[in-house]
């Protein structure tokens, strides 16, 4: 096991922390340290292939089973780690206090191997399958363990959880703080300086250790202040201006339509928090795993938005924002505050963008907000043009003043927007809407100023969304200076209104467009735009532009904001158990996403739907127009299951349907399920259709197939013998000039598929099929059969053409199939179908990656058949 990216991550003149170290027990070991860094955690670390793998638990082990703690999967660390006491300096990776809160042996849970290398193998084995369960006999853990792999939550995520067994408990574990080493607490640890290396370092050498981890030149930092990591900061606010202008000196950005977001990563720390300091890391998991996988110590400030089809912010999408498929996440990258040590903010603002494009990291969700030398005015008509909030305009070399709207950073708007804070809200006599219209102000002078009555813009489901929010806040006291005249006619309506009215207190924000406001302060034409969960109350004070000439006394923006092809991700977010979703435009829900579908990977629900989602656009063109035959694992691949062809009066109104009648009851009219678009897919999956069946024809053309289909089904033999197999039928096709394309079956077996075009019968699919296994059977009668009956084979490879008849179904490409460790049914170029490829090499946790990489090879069944 190698251990490049333990030592790339260390200065070991400057940190006791051991270099290397060989096992010498007979036994496994393992240890638990506990770590205070920039924050506290325990890392948990497991003897394999001579290192320490390793994994931080924030939250720290637990004895209780109903306990799962969330552990990442960092570097691994040499064998001599695992009795590593003492204080890492300052300026060194992971600096801060550890000691030694666990140690002893352990051994696999179901151990099936004596020696400790036979121990070590079936480790390694469940480390690559994503679920280990072991045993642990330490001074304070004792008992059956396990650590399962989440890829929901991240690539290095995992789950540490206890099982059930006679030490498992409910106490709390962590209040036995001590080391088992040295008896001594974390916070007796001093820094132990005596076992350093030392060695003579230059001030230039001391220089370049501080620039970002060599991505960044030493001149950059020129000016810059060594300072420690902080957690939350003030981000720094522009003025607003009433018209754009250009002059030199200065640089224009866009205004993106978001939430203002500062994102916080030091070691094992990261974080990213909205401007009045809530986290965002849970709402926009995303954004955040994008933080938590880059490799740099660093603050920088962004905006968060989702983008439109159009590649346009939009900020009805972010505040509905639940999962990936609501849309991009972006977090628009423009400044930086510190980076591996070092305060930047005093640094002039270009050198400080410079520096960001140094270290930022390269995907498609952290971006650099660009700035642009240009022509301000023009500038401004073009983000006007492409319908964008408005811009920014900043001093060239100004600095980062937290906290602070200064005159320095000035924004322009296109339209009239602005946030206002809720005071109240109205019913109108007879309506039977939640609530009429929202009652706004702004602060002015520490004062709630009303602004006006907003009473568009919120759909019925918002409005449910709003009334939760609102109920904890009702109150008998009016919060603005002066009393509203809720009830004042309007020019559309010039009797009173008549409504009732409930007083809130002001402590919710939103955001709003208007039209103009009048001379008294009151917006005309409001229209609710969403709530701002970023912004305190108190924050929202009354803007009046400011005259440009006061303030100042001159590649393409298209490009920046293009969308591109956007890869699709999660479609149900990591934590809501329960989850409704509009997909094609039909609302469906989606429940018991915890519930264990795969149980030794730990895979659930969720993580079926997801891939769904993401495979979709490649599986859809196999079971569009096609009935299919359900076959429903409700509780996962080990519990009950069944088939399920008739879904009449099952299945909601804008499923297709196609009509049979049973041979035992002819009169009565049954319904075949007929998949037409994505919300189809994810219907069937949530029902527990693991795998999807369709057949080989559509309803256009029931009687006509679109393609014949050569099943090699193993019985027994190996999955090399099916290869050889394979091999022989594609190369008689060959030498007959037909095309043919193979999948693995998700199960035992390989697929080859021959396209038709739908212009033969099920007849003359299944007669040529036969002509076609007859062959291959003669050439290879000591191990393959045409035999239906099982025992006629003589446990022989099956070459079954009987899939070539009516309503016969196959598992489609891209199907995930109820099968030990969740394989897909994935098709192959013929080049790979040698030996050494095996079922397992295509699971719910490569194929979407692999099929994205070389596209639907598997699309010429599709198109035009042989003759």
């Amino acid at each position: 096991m190698s251990l490049r990216v333990y030592k790339s991550k260390r200065t070991f003149q400057t940190t006791p922390e051991p270099t290397g170290g060989k096992p010498t027990s007979h036994d496994l070991r393992f240890v638990v340290q506990q770590h205070k860094a920039s924050s506290l955690h325990y890392d948990f670390r497991l003897e394999m292939g001579g290192v320490l793998k390793s994994w931080a638990v924030p939250k720290g082990p637990s004895m209780d089973p109903a306990v799962k703690r969330l552990a990442l999967q960092v570097e691994d660390h040499p064998f001599s780690y695992r009795s590593f006491e003492g204080t890492i300096p300052k300026g060194n990776y992971g600096a801060g206090s550890v000691i030694v809160w666990d140690e002893g042996t352990y051994k696999p849970s179901d151990l099936n191997g004596k020696t400790k290398g036979k121990k070590d193998k079936q480790l390694r084995d469940e480390l690559q399958d994503g679920k280990i369960k072991f045993s642990l006999d330490g001074k304070k853990l004792k008992g059956d363990f396990a650590l399962v792999k989440t890829p929901a939550r991240g690539d290095n995520a995992w789950l540490l959880m206890k099982m059930k067994d006679e030490h498992a408990t409910t106490d709390d574990i962590l209040v036995k703080d001590r080391s088992v080493m040295s008896g001594k607490k974390l916070t007796n640890i001093g820094e132990n300086t005596s076992s350093l290396k030392t060695s003579k370092r230059t001030s230039k050498d001391a220089n370049s250790r501080s620039t970002g981890k060599g991505k960044i030149p030493a001149a950059l930092l020129k000016g810059s202040k060594a300072a420690g990591f902080y957690k939350s900061v003030t981000p720094m606010l522009a003025t607003l201006i009433d018209e754009p202008f250009n002059k030199p000196g200065w640089i224009y950005e866009i205004k993106w339509d978001g939430y203002r977001a500062v994102a916080f990563r030091s070691g094992k720390y990261c974080d990213i928090m909205s401007r009045n300091n809530k986290s965002f890391s849970k709402k926009f998991y995303p954004v955040y795993e994008a933080i938590c996988r880059w490799d740099e110590n660093a603050i920088i400030d962004g905006e968060i938005v989702v983008l439109n089809e159009k590649g346009r912010p939009d900020f009805g999408k972010l505040q509905n924002w639940r999962s990936e498929a609501d849309g991009p996440l972006i977090y628009y990258v423009f400044d930086v505050l510190w980076v591996e040590g070092r305060d930047v903010s005093n640094l002039p603002l270009l050198t400080r963008k410079e520096i960001l494009k140094k270290i930022l990291p390269k995907n498609d969700i952290i971006r650099i907000s660009e700035a642009f030398e240009t022509d301000g005015k023009e500038f401004f008509s073009t983000i006007k043009r492409m319908g964008i909030e408005g811009m920014l305009a900043k001093r060239s070399d100004s600095k980062y003043e937290k906290g602070q709207r200064t005159k320095e950073w000035l924004k322009i708007k296109a339209g009239k927007r602005h946030e206002v804070v809720i005071g109240g809200y109205t019913i109108n006599e007879n309506t039977s809407k939640l609530f009429s219209a929202l009652l706004a102000g702004v602060y002015i002078k520490n004062e709630l100023v009303y602004t006006g009555k907003i009473g568009t813009g919120f759909t019925d489901a918002q409005q449910k969304e709003m009334m939760a929010l609102f109920e904890p806040l009702v109150t008998n006291k009016i919060p603005f200076a002066t009393t509203p005249d809720y009830n004042k006619p309007s020019r559309f309506n010039p009797r009173p209104l008549h409504a009732d009215v409930i007083w809130l207190k002001p402590k919710l924000v939103c955001e709003v467009n208007y039209t103009e406001e009048t001379t008294d302060g009151i917006m005309r034409h409001p229209s609710f735009q969403g709530m701002r969960i970023d912004k305190n109350a108190k924050d929202v004070k009354q803007e009046v532009p400011v005259d440009t000439g006061e303030v100042v006394g001159g590649e393409t923006i298209e490009k920046l904001l293009s969308a591109g092809e956007q890869e699709r991700r999660t479609f149900l977010n990591p934590t809501e158990k329960t989850q409704v979703r509009t997909v094609n435009g039909h609302p469906i829900r989606f429940t018991n996403l915890e519930k264990i579908y795969w149980p030794k990977q730990r895979i659930v629900k969720r993580d079926m739907l997801n891939y769904y989602y993401k495979i979709a656009p490649y599986l859809l063109p196999y079971l569009k127009d096609r009935p299919q035959s359900l076959n429903r694992f409700p509780n996962g691949i080990t519990g009950k299951s069944f088939y399920q062809k008739d879904v009449t009066g099952k299945v909601p109104d804008w499923v297709r349907t196609y009509r049979y009648h049973s041979a035992d009851k002819p009169n009565v009219h049954k319904h075949f399920w007929v998949p037409s678009e994505e919300a189809d897919i994810l219907l069937m999956a949530s029902l527990g259709s693991i795998e999807m069946n369709p057949w080989s024809s559509r309803v256009q053309k029931p009687d006509h197939p679109d393609w014949c289909v050569i099943d090699l089904d193993p019985d027994k033999n190996p999955f090399e013998k099916v290869i050889e197999v394979a091999r022989v039928t594609h190369e008689l096709l060959d030498s007959l000039k037909i095309s043919n394309y193979c999948k693995t079956s998700g199960s035992t077996g390989i697929h080859i598929y021959i396209p038709l075009g739908a212009e033969y019968t099920y007849e003359q699919s299944k007669e040529f099929a036969r002509a076609i296994v007859s062959q291959v059977n003669k050439e290879m009668p000591k191990l393959t059969s045409i035999e239906r009956s099982t025992s006629d084979r003589k446990g022989k490879i099956y070459l079954d053409f009987l899939q070539n008849r009516p309503q016969a179904t196959l598992t489609a490409p891209y199907s995930l199939r109820p099968k030990p460790g969740a394989p897909v049914s994935m098709p192959l170029h013929w080049e790979e179908v040698k030996k050494g490829l095996a079922i397992t090499d295509f699971t719910i946790f490569n194929a979407f990656e692999r099929t994205k990489e070389i596209g639907d090879i598997f699309k010429p069944v599709l198109g035009k058949g042989i003759e």
